[in-house]
């Protein structure tokens, strides 16, 4: 049965659709929100380090969490896996009103100007879809600044020369005072010539925005946070557009297919409620805002007539490009305690390698890292050391508090085989067809990846280790909680997915929000990109609907 007409419809309450429902309904417009996962408050953070969102161990703390909702993955080999929501390669993103902003660790990076135009500066690839983007670090830098300010951002990037320019400081000082480890990098960054600052972070460091200031526990990263000092779309755009009582969150809610007319314009959605009844939400505006794996399961589900192969998938542009962040670094063991137990732990980056490498294509930032606890820890041992028993305890237990990390999110180079699909023969527990997952990393994102590794032992070595290893990225499919590309934005429908408004080049009334449409994906965490970009949308879809409404 269908339901009452609205202007518009989104489908995923993460980093992006909040923002743009808060757009739209500050506007006067009567929106539905819909969500697959359930809304959580401070009060459900669960300080269980075998159930969070980063071992997910024992599950998927804020989901999804079902055996009903898996994914197929395929090797190089052609061999088929079935793979549940808590295991390795399933590339999970939180399921959950805020998204992943609601157990983050809250990195929040403006990405560099040349980060836009990588084709430009680079030339072509081999084997790979580098391009650039149709926008430009100036056309986001207003929207950049609306994000750090309206959501909140903490930090000081004032000795940072590689970032873009920026028009206002950030809003919130440095969540302080430095820990042993951050003094320690920053002066040793110093002395070899780098440009350390302290991480802007989607967090509070002051009381801002009627919420508390960080507190500084262990439990961040993949942890929702009890004192609700870190900021999410859930705890800031949300309860503004909330208030206004024209907008209706609907969670638990799986949607099936955006449906379309004869002429290639959306309708509505359809969607199964939280009682697994099939449900019909017209509107006059649909907003695809799921991530980048499940968008592009959505446009791929959205079959029709004029769509055979998918909304807006007439040159195949869908699933492919399927980036994330091959992580790399280095690790260390000093001769003293460096673990003084304030959290986060990441506080101090340096840009100086995003680019100008000779060589390579883009670089990375390099950072420390959030603090490991003791279950995570057990990856970040040295080669060689015992992986069981008293052997293993006793190194714990020496070590752990002497152990530092600098790694970065490496610039990963789009290939076209690297693509998410629809399984042909498994669906979830709605009767959907899944994603089936499959290709591999470029070479060259290794080869920076490597070279980043190389970059972070120097760090460490000159801030005092006594002993150094290396962490290197595979060539495996990336796409996980960075996940990026498959719905790319370009001018050219012939070679891209959706235009530079984020609206699907073959439905006028379609828009996909989210880190799908990002050309490339940075060498930084794109939660601030995907959010300044849900702004520039709402404002195009604020003054497109004015006029439609003059």
């Amino acid at each position: 049965m269908a339901l009452d007409k609205v202007d518009a419809v989104i489908v995923g309450a993460g980093a992006a659709g909040p923002i743009i429902a808060k757009e739209l309904v500050l506007a006067g417009h009567h929106v539905v929100l819909l969500e697959r996962g359930k809304f959580y408050q401070p009060s459900d953070c669960r300080k269980d380090d075998l159930y969070n969102q980063r071992t997910t161990i024992l599950g998927n703390a804020f989901g999804p969490d079902s055996e009903g909702e898996p994914r197929v993955s395929v090797d190089a080999r052609g061999r088929e896996r079935l793979i549940l929501p808590w295991e390795g390669g399933y590339n999970n993103n939180a399921s959950c009103v805020g998204g992943g902003t609601l157990s983050y660790g809250a990195m929040a990076w403006r990405f560099h100007p040349l980060d836009f135009t990588m084709r430009s500066k680079y030339g072509a690839i081999k084997d790979s879809t580098l391009d650039d983007w149709p926008v430009t670090y100036d056309d986001l830098e207003p929207y950049y600044e609306r994000a750090e300010w309206e959501i909140g951002v903490s930090g000081d990037d004032s000795n940072n020369p590689f970032k873009g320019p920026r028009n206002r400081p950030l809003p919130m000082p440095p969540v302080g005072p430095p820990s042993i480890e951050h003094r320690t990098l920053d002066a040793a960054a110093r002395k070899i010539g780098l440009h350390p600052f302290d991480i802007p972070m989607l967090r509070n460091s002051v009381p801002y925005n009627g919420r508390p200031a960080c507190m500084r526990c262990r439990w961040c990263v993949g942890f929702a946070c009890e004192v609700d000092a870190k900021c999410g779309t859930q705890n800031t755009v949300l309860r503004t557009a909330l208030r206004t009582g024209n907008l209706e969150l609907r969670t638990e809610c799986m949607t099936r297919e955006v449906t379309v007319d004869d002429h290639g314009r959306a309708t509505g959605v359809e969607y199964y409620d939280e009682n697994g009844r099939l449900q019909e939400q017209p509107a006059s505006l649909v907003v695809v805002s799921c991530g980048a794996n499940e968008s592009a399961r959505l446009l791929l589900n959205s079959k029709s007539k004029l769509f055979p192969q998918g909304l807006g998938n007439r040159y195949d542009w869908v699933g492919r490009n399927l980036q994330g962040h091959n992580y790399t670094g280095a690790f260390a063991l000093f001769e003293q305690d460096m673990y003084d137990d304030l959290g986060p732990g990441a506080s101090i980056a340096v840009c100086d390698y995003n680019h100008g490498n000779p060589g390579l294509a883009g670089g990375a930032m390099l950072a420390n890292e959030f603090i490991r606890l003791p279950i995570q820890a057990f990856g970040a041992t040295p080669p060689g050391t015992p992986r069981w028993g008293k052997p293993f305890k006793d190194f714990m237990r020496q070590n752990y508090r002497r152990t530092v990390a600098v790694q970065g999110p490496t610039q990963e180079i789009p290939t076209w085989d690297s693509r998410v699909e629809l399984d042909p023969k498994i669906k979830d527990k709605w009767g959907i067809p899944v994603l089936r997952m499959s290709g591999f990393r470029h070479p060259h994102t290794v080869e920076i990846g490597e070279a980043m590794s190389f970059k972070a032992e120097a760090w460490l070595k000159a801030a005092g280790a006594i002993q150094t290893w290396r962490k290197v990225g595979g060539r495996g499919l990336s796409g996980g909680q960075h996940q990026a590309g498959t719905v790319r934005m370009g001018k050219d429908p012939k070679t891209s997915a959706v235009d530079q408004n984020c609206r699907v080049h073959e439905s006028d009334n379609v828009y996909v929000v989210d880190a799908s449409v990002h050309v490339t994906n940075g060498g930084f965490n794109p939660v601030l990109t995907i959010m300044a970009l849900a702004y520039r949308a709402g404002d195009h879809l604020v003054a497109r609907m004015k006029g439609a409404r003059a």
